[in-house]
């Protein structure tokens, strides 16, 4: 008897897991469901710290401290997990969103952490959960929690993850195994992939690697600063002086940057002002892509790339000093920030420490990912899409973090000791890459398991899709299905 716990959020998360147990009939017992309020408890709600019922109520309704989550606790990875599980909960703190929590201090982030993981160890050990499934890399503070104490207590737990193939989605028993897998392993058909060219991303915008026009100051990015001072700062608001020099200064970072920058549209803090302002530094210079240079474009944070695969190297900052500290003579550090980047994790400091590394420049909004990456002796990143587009146009890749195209030819994984002139001469067998990306793909499994992938496929059945995730996910707990990801699985 399985006895499971679940993270499904959603109307289409929760259809997923409705299909598992109707098609695992007597095999499998929810025990435990974290999602909004038709779950047991409603797990954002932890991360918003309100207290938000799910149908059992609140988790720590009732509770005392008992010790349960302490194999957490002592175990050797409980420093980075600390690390990680603030980093994510810091992204609802109020330099980061209107309503926010109201954590303060590192003490009471530790707090917190320590209170919810034995609340939650506590629900595990009492209904003898034996199984624990992610629909998603856990990334949002709540849902790593879960898993890590799921993981503390002996739990076996099984992740689910979208994948660049179209209509397919990996699995994996480890977040830190995502990409570990071994292509002579598998015999499969190769995978085409057309020789010397990046892939098409949704999510990237060609007018974003391009000069043009400077932006200007939006009525929405007004009404957001309206918003911020009215909640945070009312008695500056009252204050004219205050608001037309906050306005100059908005005016001028759109006069800036390229006019497919909103910078205020989606939130305005204070904090934003400064990282545009240090921004717009780094705009109106040209790039000379003749030298030896390694192209490290920024991820955007926060998000599932960085918090939640990259370990300590979610400090995208501690990536380019390794880096800078192996670099052979003349070499330099091309460092692009992502477009879509904002204010957090970008303080001044992060951009002070950029700048005490000699090697290191800053470049324009509007350089080409592309040429970059065409250009650079090899690119180096945590786990970004970029690796991916590299390898296809014949350049090495250096990953820090958990990439899933981590075991393609072309890909190197940073340890000490690297020759980064070996590392630049390494020539990629294109047929080679097709035939690992072949064994990848008939690793993978049939369904779409990210909304945001369902406007983009209008003729989805999703009846029939939902009945396929949850038959994959069941064949995943009872190990009847081989997960996608994992040297030793």
């Amino acid at each position: 008897m399985i006895r499971l716990l679940c993270d499904a959020r959603g109307d289409y998360r929760r259809n997923f897991l409705d299909q598992l147990l109707a098609q695992g009939g007597g095999d499998i017992k929810l025990g435990l469901h974290f999602g909004y309020k038709d779950a047991d408890y409603h797990g954002p709600a932890l991360q918003w710290m309100n207290p938000t019922p799910g149908k059992r109520g609140t988790l720590m309704q009732n509770t005392r401290q008992t010790g349960a989550n302490m194999s957490l606790i002592a175990s050797e990875e409980y420093g980075q997990i600390l690390e990680t599980a603030v980093e994510q909960l810091h992204r609802t703190s109020p330099h980061f969103a209107y309503r926010a929590h109201n954590i303060r201090h590192v003490q009471d982030y530790l707090d917190y952490f320590h209170i919810l993981t034995d609340a939650m160890a506590q629900q595990i050990l009492a209904e003898d959960i034996t199984h624990a499934l992610f629909f998603n890399v856990p990334h949002l503070f709540y849902d790593t929690l879960l898993y890590e104490v799921a993981r503390a207590l002996g739990v076996k737990t099984t992740v689910l993850s979208w994948s660049q193939f179209p209509g397919r989605f990996f699995s994996m028993n480890r977040v830190q195994d995502l990409g570990r897998f071994d292509p002579a392993e598998t015999q499969a058909p190769p995978y085409e992939i057309e020789r010397g060219t990046a892939p098409e991303l949704f999510y990237m915008d060609d007018k974003w690697q391009q000069p043009g026009e400077t932006g200007k100051l939006s009525w929405k990015a007004v009404a957001r600063m309206v918003k911020f001072l009215a909640l945070r700062d009312p008695l500056k608001l009252a204050n004219p002086a205050y608001v037309t020099r906050t306005l100059r200064r908005m005016q001028s970072i759109y006069g800036t940057l390229p006019d497919w920058r909103d910078p205020f549209a989606k939130f305005f803090h204070t904090n934003e002002l400064a990282y545009f302002e240090y921004l717009s530094r780094y705009e109106n210079q040209d790039v000379d892509l003749s030298g030896n240079y390694i192209y490290v474009p920024l991820h955007n944070q926060p998000e599932m790339s960085t918090s939640a695969l990259g370990g300590k190297y979610r400090d995208q900052a501690l990536v380019i000093e390794t880096l800078a500290r192996n670099l052979p003579e003349g070499w330099q550090i091309f460092v692009k920030e992502n477009p879509r980047q904002g204010a957090y994790a970008r303080g001044p400091m992060f951009f002070h420490r950029l700048e005490r590394i000699p090697s290191v420049r800053i470049l324009p909004s509007n350089a080409s990912t592309h040429a970059l990456a065409a250009n650079a002796r090899f690119v180096a990143s945590v786990t970004g899409t970029v690796g991916w587009e590299a390898i296809r146009v014949g350049r090495p890749a250096m990953v820090f973090g958990a990439a899933w195209y981590g075991s393609f030819p072309g890909v190197v994984h940073y340890r000490d000791g690297l020759d980064f002139e070996e590392i630049a001469a390494m020539e990629i067998d294109h047929d080679a890459l097709e035939q690992a990306a072949g064994a990848l793909y008939a690793r993978t499994h049939e369904g779409l398991i990210e909304q945001l992938f369902f406007p983009m496929t209008p003729d989805l059945d999703h009846d029939k899709n939902a009945a396929q995730v949850g038959k994959t996910s069941l064949g995943l707990l009872k190990g009847d299905i081989p997960v996608t990801f994992g040297i030793d699985s």
